[in-house]
């Protein structure tokens, strides 16, 4: 009867999933095009005029999707640039076709895959967060295409310890997915705010932000596997990568805060800036791992000031 008992339990379970996973997409349908690269397809958006110097592009981090940096950064970038924002492979509205491509250099090939399909063969990239890993991997095996490099709370180096105990279940063959498929979503929605709310410390969180940022989306089990591999393969590849952080040339800003308790600034943004050769540092006192939603016209105000010097290297050159 016990047995019965339970997987009586985990069908109803399964079919509140299914149910959920139906009415979140629904609520949050893609709102840009699909590009097709090899082993995913990246949904991405496109907005602001496209005669305004070099694009810019926007990398999400873990457990999010490419709204995290539509609002209030991207569209207010998008009033006098290109701006192109990515779901990461396997997040958002992008699928990717093995879960294992979970890795910052996996990654950045397809993402360079895509831009050149969309006919972009420069750009400053504007990474938050596991992107921080992402973005200096674009530059370093992909250095053609990266114009600037914007690093919010970047994650770039080892650090001690893991990502959460229920990060490695879920990446775990069988019993993660048995759960993801089952009572994550259910739970999930219960632990959305008070989760995202913890991110955003010593700062609040916006009004309405978890809708706005269409975060539900991550409770779908596809992405909820996807994320928990992104964060248990992280610490190695990023072990992997320090050594070569020294090859990095381009224009660099990052921009972190003293008190940010999800990503280290001693860690990660002051030993990434102490080795990039062209790289400036803003440590902010009172910041919190949000730095696109909390400092927004300051993180502006560096992009343009990048692009700006850009610019006329890329005229003479021409």
């Amino acid at each position: 009867m016990i047995v019965i008992s339970v997987v009586t339990a985990l069908a109803v379970l399964a079919l509140i999933t299914q149910a959920g996973v139906f009415a979140v997409e629904h609520a949050y349908p893609p709102p840009g095009e699909m590009v097709e690269v090899a082993g995913a397809t990246l949904h991405v958006v496109d907005l602001g005029p496209r005669d305004s110097g070099p694009p810019i592009v926007m990398l999400h981090g873990a457990s999010s999707n490419l709204e995290a940096m539509r609002r209030p950064l991207g569209d207010l970038l998008a009033k006098d640039h290109r701006v192109v924002l990515i779901d990461r492979p396997g997040h958002g509205w992008s699928t990717r076709a093995r879960r294992a491509d979970s890795t910052p250099d996996v990654q950045a090939r397809m993402i360079d895959e895509a831009l050149a399909k969309l006919g972009i063969a420069r750009a400053v990239f504007v990474v938050h967060s596991w992107s921080g890993a992402l973005g200096a991997r674009i530059a370093l095996d992909h250095p053609a295409r990266v114009a600037g490099l914007v690093m919010l709370a970047p994650v770039t180096h080892p650090w001690r310890g893991g990502v959460g105990r229920y990060n490695k279940i879920i990446a775990t063959p069988v019993i993660g997915p048995l759960l993801a498929y089952t009572v994550t979503l259910p739970l999930g929605y219960f632990l959305l705010d008070p989760g995202a709310q913890s991110v955003f410390l010593p700062q609040l969180m916006p009004d309405g932000f978890v809708k706005d940022s269409a975060t539900p989306l991550l409770l779908r089990p596809r992405e909820f596997i996807a994320n928990a591999y992104d964060l248990v393969t992280l610490k190695e590849a990023v072990a992997a990568q320090v050594a070569r952080y020294g090859e990095i040339k381009v224009p660099t800003v990052i921009i972190a805060g003293e008190p940010d308790k999800t990503v280290s600034t001693n860690i990660h943004a002051r030993p990434f800036a102490a080795t990039v050769a062209n790289a400036k540092l803003i440590v902010l006192p009172e910041l919190g791992h949000m730095v696109q939603n909390a400092v927004p016209d300051l993180v502006k105000t560096e992009i343009e000031a990048m692009i700006a010097g850009i610019v006329p290297v890329t005229a003479a050159a021409d």
